[in-house]
């Protein structure tokens, strides 16, 4: 992925968590909003309880691998910032792609 595709600065990452919609399941919480950009950003949050630094990335590049498959599913020029739950979960490959899938097919969206 881009540097121009993702959130990197925390100030930008709260405010898309504080001020936006979010849609959520057992996996995921992913808080959506408008940008004006002509593309969409992507920001991925997972906590240290979930496990070490190494598990946490390979957890993460599987996201953003998945985000790269479907990226038709996203809507165009709005912000993510994609934060995986944790829980006594198997963070395979398939579980993680088919939740993330259903999640965002579901459009069940909540404001804050």
């Amino acid at each position: 992925m881009k540097k121009k595709f993702i959130v990197k600065k925390k100030e930008e990452f709260n405010d898309i968590i504080r001020n936006s919609k979010y849609i959520k399941n057992d996996y995921f919480v992913i808080y959506i909003k408008k940008n004006n950009y002509n593309y969409n950003r992507f920001g991925i949050a997972i906590s240290t309880k979930i496990g070490k630094a190494v598990f946490r990335n390979k957890i993460k590049r599987r996201i953003r691998n998945i985000i790269k498959e479907n990226n038709l599913l996203f809507k165009k020029s709005y912000d993510y910032i994609i934060m995986i739950k944790r829980g006594k979960f198997n963070y395979n490959y398939d579980i993680l792609n088919n939740e993330l899938k259903k999640l965002l097919n579901e459009e069940k969206i909540y404001e804050k």
